[in-house]
């Protein structure tokens, strides 16, 4: 496995580093193509916010450069970058001054089954709830122990990811994926100010719909009206959009938005 630490190879962490201690950090998985990190401007803008909003300093124009360099060596894969707050004494306040570190891992890319793109997925219903927290809300910070849960309710290979709703019911995002539905033609995705991820697809998709003239409205979406969705789909930066075909009784099958937004995604991830 390629990684860096702070722009050099290297495999060893400080055990006082921030992010081990208390989460207290962002991350950002970026695809590969080629050497190049596919959406990188999406990436580092959410990136930036989330610096912003953890009052965690950092050179973004550094960040790019060393994301390029380590993009060309990868070539085809994944690219995990982590920025912590760095290392840290006992205690939750922030050392000063902040010395923030940069990680990056490489992997090679996962391997779906076609059919996840082609058929559809079948999604879990979790139980696991997100609370809510604005201040964190749609920011990719290092504690993920919700997702972690989450994704240990369900064992089997029938199903490829799981619904995750708050702590009022409403419906948010997958464990690893964001979630749109079309209803009447229009396309509708949760609003995420409460808390959920933010992805860089999400973002995109709702940017390319807007170019095709179609409307997408973020709002509260409850799980009924999901249910009732004509369509409905996941995506992620890694494997683009994948059609829903069934929850928990509910059987879909693939729509015509979905495959117009299937395309596109599949050609950002291949350029």
């Amino acid at each position: 496995m390629l990684s860096w630490i702070d722009g050099c190879p290297a495999t060893l962490l400080s055990v006082r580093d921030r992010g081990l201690s208390y989460g207290d950090g962002l991350f950002e998985t970026i695809a590969v193509s080629r050497g190049v990190p596919c959406l990188l401007d999406r990436h580092l803008a959410r990136l930036a916010e989330g610096c912003a909003r953890l009052s965690m300093p950092l050179d973004l124009m550094l960040v790019r450069a060393e994301l390029l360099a380590f993009s060309n060596e990868l070539g085809d894969g994944v690219a995990k970058l982590m920025v912590t707050r760095g290392d840290g004494l006992r205690g939750y306040a922030p050392p000063q001054p902040q010395v923030p570190r940069r990680l990056l891992q490489g992997n090679p890319k996962p391997s779906y089954p076609a059919a996840n793109a082609e058929q559809g997925v079948r999604v879990f219903a979790c139980m696991t709830r997100l609370a809510e927290q604005p201040l964190l809300a749609g920011l990719k910070h290092l504690n993920r122990l919700e997702q972690v849960l989450a994704r240990g309710e369900w064992h089997d290979a029938e199903h490829a990811e799981g619904l995750m709703r708050d702590t009022s019911g409403r419906v948010i995002e997958g464990v690893y994926s964001n979630l749109f539905l079309a209803k009447d033609g229009r396309l509708l995705t949760p609003d995420l100010t409460r808390c959920g991820v933010a992805g860089v697809m999400r973002a995109e998709l709702q940017a390319q719909a807007e170019l095709l003239g179609l409307t997408c409205e973020v709002r509260d979406i409850g799980y009924d009206e999901l249910l009732a969705a004509d369509e409905v789909f996941l995506c992620n930066s890694l494997y683009g959009v994948w059609p829903v075909r069934a929850l928990h009784g509910r059987d879909w099958s693939v729509g015509p938005l979905t495959r117009k937004l299937q395309v596109i995604a599949r050609d950002l991830l291949d350029s």
